[in-house]
């Protein structure tokens, strides 16, 4: 057996789980290549588990092309959720449009705004919910474990491809042809919001393309931030 096939078999005992013993489960889908694996193996084995991907308002158009890609490719419904109006209006009002730019707090706080809230909505009645996370992706994911209590949110999360490297997640695109956002051939390994994204030069860690006037230590959107962790893996 191949080690993509052992890779496979792992992350649907994961799924498995997720939905034996915690529905309803949901698939927080980034649309990033990561997720688009997790897209092609529910879409095959697990059609029951819902999927949302959250709309900032400031998305390249490639991964607006994804979307639909998504609903042509696979027939599940993606739903679709945006930031609170009143608070995007709020927060451009107090920061200017690009304030983000300006110091990290206010960085963290358009991501709040714009991600960690609407993610929050999306959960809200379900008991367990999916990511794409990997573990090499950055160092502050280097001890996520593949299944945890999420304490702030209140509910199981999964991690089914934490021990995926990103060749095998690229192994798993072709062979399968997921389709995938654009912008990963002109060397963008990880897409956000158009602004707070660029590409990668050859040696570049795979994150560097995210927020890269921060240093690299604290590069997350607070999406993935639990206060305090509980293992249940």
């Amino acid at each position: 057996m191949s080690q993509l096939n052992q890779r496979v078999i792992d992350s649907l005992t994961v799924l498995a789980n997720a939905v034996g013993d915690f529905s309803p489960a949901v698939f927080a889908n980034s649309l990033g290549a990561e997720d688009m694996v997790l897209t092609d193996l529910i879409a095959k084995h697990y059609p029951e588990i819902q999927m949302f991907s959250l709309d900032t308002g400031r998305l390249p158009q490639s991964t607006y092309d994804l979307m639909q890609a998504v609903r042509t490719r696979y027939g599940l419904p993606l739903q679709v959720y945006f930031p609170n109006s009143s608070r995007v209006e709020g927060y451009v009002a107090k920061n200017g449009v690009n304030g983000f730019y300006d110091s990290v707090e206010a960085r963290k706080t358009c991501c709040h705004v714009r991600k960690v809230e609407p993610l929050q909505r999306a959960l809200n009645g379900k008991k367990a919910w999916i990511t794409g996370l990997r573990r090499e992706q950055a160092t502050v994911r280097a001890n996520l474990q593949t299944s945890t209590f999420d304490v702030d949110n209140g509910l199981q999360k999964f991690n089914p491809l934490l021990e995926w490297t990103n060749a095998e997640v690229w192994e798993y695109i072709k062979a399968n042809d997921v389709p995938y956002n654009k912008l990963h051939d002109q060397f963008y390994p990880s897409i956000g919001c158009t602004p707070c994204t660029r590409a990668i030069t050859a040696g570049e860690d795979i994150r560097a393309g995210r927020w890269w006037w921060e240093s690299p230590e604290g590069k997350e959107c607070g999406l993935h931030l639990s206060r305090t962790p509980v293992s249940h893996a």
